[in-house]
């Protein structure tokens, strides 16, 4: 009975972490998309292994993290931050000119999209984390193999979203205005603004396309400058 249980318990936290982990893998794939072969494959690999990490210590002191006051607040600010970084990336950043591709030689754009995808995880998984230790029942053991089996499924599925944003850049603006979208419902669910926020609690999805729009068509006009 025992066994069937686990093996239950595991499987939800596989089904579950995957279907939570859409928003984790769009930034993986945004972070990773111009770096080359390997480079892109390293990149995914360590960014998606340090996010289970991060998780499984969210996982340890879960309680305690929800009850800083606007601590989502403040994820959600540092989403909207690391969303513009993302879309800059096209326009030239560090590692060269407007798409420009990152080569093997350039170890530091590896680290440098490993950071991004760990910072981002990190901001976005701790209500994922609230789901997924329900699921595994407190077992924090239950918990690490279900992470740790649903890292190839991730990594699958981001390393898909980079070759497609690879193919149509375009889509960078669409996944950047997702994350645009998760940070507002960050600050409509920190506990500290929930009075500020009330009078839009019934149109928070209106607020957040609101805010995805505008972040899109700035990111888009600062492209259009850069360029000119």
């Amino acid at each position: 009975m025992l066994h069937w249980d686990i093996i239950s318990k595991l499987g939800g936290l596989l089904f579950v972490n995957l279907i939570l982990s859409g928003d984790n893998a769009v930034v993986i794939a945004m972070a990773s998309r111009r770096l080359k072969g390997s480079l892109r494959r390293k990149a995914i690999v360590w960014g998606a292994a340090g996010a289970v990490g991060l998780r499984m210590v969210f996982a340890a002191v879960v309680t305690l993290l929800l009850s800083i006051p606007l601590l989502r607040a403040a994820g959600g600010a540092l989403l909207c931050w690391i969303s513009w970084g993302l879309v800059r990336e096209d326009d030239g950043g560090e590692d060269g000119g407007p798409g420009e591709e990152v080569g093997e030689g350039s170890g530091k754009g590896v680290w440098d999209a490993v950071k991004i995808i760990v910072l981002a995880d990190a901001v976005m998984s701790l209500d994922n984390v609230i789901a997924l230790v329900g699921i595994a029942g407190g077992n924090l053991w239950l918990l690490a193999v279900g992470l740790l089996l649903s890292i190839p499924l991730v990594i699958w599925g981001s390393t898909l979203l980079s070759a497609l944003l690879e193919r149509l850049p375009v889509l960078v603006y669409a996944g950047a205005a997702l994350l645009i979208y998760v940070a507002v419902e960050m600050f409509f669910e920190d506990e500290a603004l929930k009075g500020l926020l009330a009078p839009l609690a019934d149109v928070e999805w209106a607020v957040g396309l609101a805010a995805a729009a505008v972040f899109t068509a700035v990111a888009w006009g600062w492209s259009r400058l850069r360029r000119a």
